[in-house]
Formats: C-alpha cells, structure tokens, sequence
C-alpha cells in the first residue's frame, strides 16, 4: 500500500462487481451497485492512473446495474474476463463464440433430467451461469452439477468456472489475471490494487502477485469462500468496506 499512497499517479485499481462494488443477492438480475461505489471511484479517479473493474458480466448488464458508473471519468470495464472492454461509452468485443449458445439450448434438458428445476439460469451472452442459490439445497445441487456440466462444456469447446454457489460456463483462454495482467501493461501501471470476494478473482489475485509491481491483494469477506481471505493482504467486510477502503485511500491522497 506505501508505493500506491506515494506514487498514486502510478496505480491501477482494479475491482470485481459482484461482491466486491455490489452485494451478492439470489437473482443476479436483481443486483444494485453500492450508492456510494460511484461517487468514491470518481473521485479516486482523480488521482490514481486508472480505476478498472474487472469482472464476468458483460460491461452492459454492469451499466444497467450501476448506470452511475457510466459518469465515472476514465473508468474502464473489462467484461467478460476481458473479452468485452467499455470505455468511453463504447464496447469493443471479438465474435461471441458459437459453443455458449448451443450449450445454453442444452441446459434445460440436463438440469430436468437431474431434478434441478430450482436452479437458475444467467445469460452473459458470451457465457452461461447456473446459480444454485435459490435451490432448497444449494450445496447439493452444485455438487450434482460439476461432473454434468464439465461434461456439457466440453462437448462444446468451453470450460466450468466455479464461484459463490454457482458454475459458469465459458470459453477457455481467459480469466481475471490475463485481462488484469495485460491492462497492468497497457497503462504502464508502477503499482496495483485488486479488490474480489469469489474463487474467480484468484487468478488477478496471482496477476498482482506476479506482476513484478508493489501490489494489494483486498477480500471483499465472505463466509462462502475462505480462499481468498487466506491469500489476501487485506480483509474487508463486503462492499461497504470495499467503499470505506476507497474513500480511506482517497482521503490520503488529498492529504498529501
């Protein structure tokens, strides 16, 4: 944290959604960014290199989600592991690849034949997720969706992303460490914060560790997941302390 409160001219700040900026909810549609997350990210804009938030949601569902976040100057959404990118009100992506379709089409036939009707479905469009929260025994249903749905991502050239109670499938080649590492050296960042609360957030956690920059590792704390806590510089308690911790920072900035 010293060379990012001396130099913060230098550090990118990279930030998860989901758990980390807005709190975990059973229907991820219904996810609201923190009041207060962008009026802090504004503000620490002003002084740090960059504020990116790096995440598995397409940068649109996080507007419509926080769609003040579009009023934060400079910030950078890297969607999809990175393979979706917002900046300046514009989105740039590659194709969407052909297999997340037709593993979508196939789920609901699985997920009947399994007796998992209680399930939920989450459309990232370049990914699908299969939410277990809302389940009468979450713990259950994604212990019998691992070895099926591993099976389904293979049949269709993609992989099996675990998080909170929750398994996303997705193409390979991709995930929070390689777009946090390759944004590090886009902007020639001379230090690094990252900010996760899930299993996902693990790879940016080992990017900041392996980025050869002085680097922050923040938990957004959960009780669902202890990984990353273990590996954390810091533990804070969700998203509130997530927007403490910014404002913390921000404050020290101005002081100086």
């Amino acid at each position: 944290m010293e060379a990012i409160l001396k130099d913060p001219a230098g550090a990118v700040i990279g930030l998860d959604f989901d758990g980390t900026l807005s709190p975990i909810v059973p229907d991820p549609d219904a996810a609201v960014v923190h009041s207060e997350a962008p009026r802090t990210l504004a503000e620490l804009g002003r002084h740090v290199r960059a504020v990116a938030i790096v995440t598995g949601r397409p940068p649109a569902k996080v507007l419509e989600l926080g769609p003040a976040l579009k009023e934060v100057p400079g910030l950078v959404i890297l969607g999809h592991y990175g393979f979706e990118r917002w900046e300046d009100g514009r989105i740039c992506a590659p194709p969407p690849p052909a297999g997340v379709p037709r593993a979508k089409a196939e789920l609901p036939l699985l997920l009947d034949s399994l007796g998992l009707a209680d399930v939920a479905l989450e459309d990232k469009g370049r990914a699908v997720a299969v939410h277990t929260r809302r389940s009468a025994d979450p713990e259950g249903a994604l212990a019998a969706l691992r070895e099926p749905l591993t099976a389904l991502a293979a049949k269709h050239g993609l992989v099996v992303e675990p998080g909170r109670l929750v398994l996303e499938l997705r193409p390979s080649g991709m995930d929070k460490g390689h777009a946090l590492s390759a944004f590090l050296a886009e902007r020639a960042a001379r230090s690094v914060l990252f900010a996760g609360d899930d299993l996902g957030d693990l790879a940016a956690f080992d990017a900041v560790r392996s980025a050869g920059l002085p680097g922050v590792t923040v938990c957004s704390g959960s009780a669902e997941v202890t990984e990353l806590a273990d590996r954390a510089d810091i533990v804070v308690d969700g998203p509130e302390g997530v927007v403490a911790l910014l404002r913390e920072l921000t404050s020290a900035f101005s002081r100086s």
